[in-house]
């Protein structure tokens, strides 16, 4: 008995352990950001920005959406990439998709329709990605600067790098998923949905928006 409880006790510390040290990656992988030259302009050039999708009204983005579609305008404004592509699917009385309506939001933002990409498939982050690995494979894209939220960076850029891509990260820095009511239970979701991930390599259910 006291040998096997001595094994239980070691198992359960281990546990902690790997949950702690998920919970420690996915702040560090949030807290990161592009390198940027001396003048402070993004020294980083990469085949196409990727937005994950969030919720979106009647093709009405959400406002955690409008903060990553902003944020992936103003990194194509100053030439991070001549691409952007939004993903995400929709619910099956929606009239449109995450990734249509982060593209119409780009456009009426001033975006070229040009250098925008749709991927509308997708009710999850994993999904999404995968719909989007080849349509970015036709247009020969294989590296990727993701905009998503700070915690959500973590496991969408393991994800990402499991499709074969390069990938940097540039989580936003404004909007509701950013406020500091909703980060210690935004972020134990995605260390469990990272964990999850790592076990099944499918989508937790853990890690939907908390907004």
């Amino acid at each position: 008995m006291r040998t096997a409880l001595r094994y239980l006790g070691g198992a359960v510390l281990i546990g902690l352990l790997v949950v702690a040290g998920t919970w420690i990656r996915v702040g560090q992988i949030g807290a990161q950001d592009l390198p940027a030259a001396a003048d402070g302009a993004v020294e980083t050039r990469v085949d196409a920005i990727l937005v994950p999708g969030a919720a979106q009204y009647d093709g009405r983005p959400s406002p955690v959406f409008r903060a990553r579609l902003d944020h992936a305008a103003q990194l194509y404004r100053d030439g991070v990439a001549a691409h952007i592509v939004t993903v995400g699917g929709g619910q099956p009385d929606d009239r449109t998709t995450e990734g249509q309506a982060g593209l119409d939001y780009l456009v009426a933002a001033g975006i070229d329709e040009s250098a925008l990409t749709a991927v509308g498939t997708g009710g999850d982050t994993v999904a999404s990605l995968r719909a989007a690995e080849p349509v970015l494979a036709e247009r020969g894209w294989s590296s990727v600067v993701l905009v998503t939220d700070p915690p959500h960076s973590a496991r969408s850029a393991l994800m990402a790098r499991d499709l074969g891509w390069t990938v940097q990260t540039s989580p936003v820095r404004d909007g509701p998923a950013v406020e500091p009511a909703v980060q210690n239970d935004y972020r134990l979701r995605e260390t469990l949905g990272v964990l999850y991930y790592r076990l099944t390599g499918g989508p937790s259910g853990l890690s939907a928006p908390v907004f």
